[in-house]
């Protein structure tokens, strides 16, 4: 028997091995998420480290798939900073003021998600672009940022296209909640449910320029992006 038939070439070799370094770099954040560790820092190194793998290269596909999306990624647009004090100035009933006043009484701010990650590639945008428009989304859906309402937005994005680092997300506060917070499991799978209905129902979100219309009052956003709110 041909002792090469078991030399595996060395570009599959390779392959391989980035594979599994980039699976190593992602389970130790995962299973920081896994003890309760749901800090920016750790979320972040998740993000980053799922980049580089197939899953995203799919995610980013599906996205592609819609035409307002596609031309979002070809473009790479991304908002300048946003200004909380100039939204203010929009009426009270509109996006921009609504979004401005939650981020402030929160002390978050857009640029904290986004700002340390470099676009080089389809991938590495579409995780910046999440991470400028997330709180946006919180806005829309009507999702607080409790723990559960955090988990079910990550819900309502996996009908719309399948981002790794949600499932991440949703798979680490599963169990997580089972070990340690039992008593808020049933909790965490309603606002789960709840976010895989509204995001089955929305229209993408992915394919809105958000800041382009500011002062659209948040209901009309609701209403023409299909937003069923539970």
């Amino acid at each position: 028997m041909d002792k090469d038939l078991f030399i595996l070439p060395s570009s599959k070799v390779g392959k391989d091995l980035t594979h599994q370094m980039r699976t190593i770099s992602a389970l130790q954040p995962f299973l920081a998420m896994l003890a309760g560790d749901s800090s920016l820092d750790v979320v972040g190194e998740m993000a980053v480290a799922l980049l580089e793998t197939p899953s995203f290269d799919i995610a980013v596909e599906h996205l592609k798939g819609d035409p307002g999306s596609a031309a979002l990624i070809e473009e790479r647009y991304m908002a300048l900073p946003h200004d909380l004090h100039t939204l203010l100035q929009y009426p009270p009933d509109s996006l921009g003021y609504l979004y401005s006043m939650a981020m402030k009484a929160k002390g978050f701010r857009a640029e904290d998600l986004y700002e340390k990650i470099p676009i080089y590639s389809d991938a590495s945008y579409v995780e910046a672009r999440l991470g400028q428009t997330h709180d946006i989304w919180h806005i829309v859906t009507g999702f607080g940022v409790s723990p559960a309402e955090e988990i079910g937005l990550q819900a309502f994005h996996l009908p719309q296209f399948p981002y790794p680092l949600a499932v991440s997300l949703l798979s680490s506060s599963m169990m997580s909640t089972l070990l340690f917070n039992p008593e808020e499991l049933p909790t965490l799978l309603n606002a789960i449910q709840t976010g895989w209905e509204m995001g089955k129902n929305a229209k993408s979100l992915f394919a809105q320029k958000w800041e382009s219309a500011w002062e659209k009052p948040l209901l009309q956003w609701q209403k023409e992006l299909n937003l069923l709110l539970y």
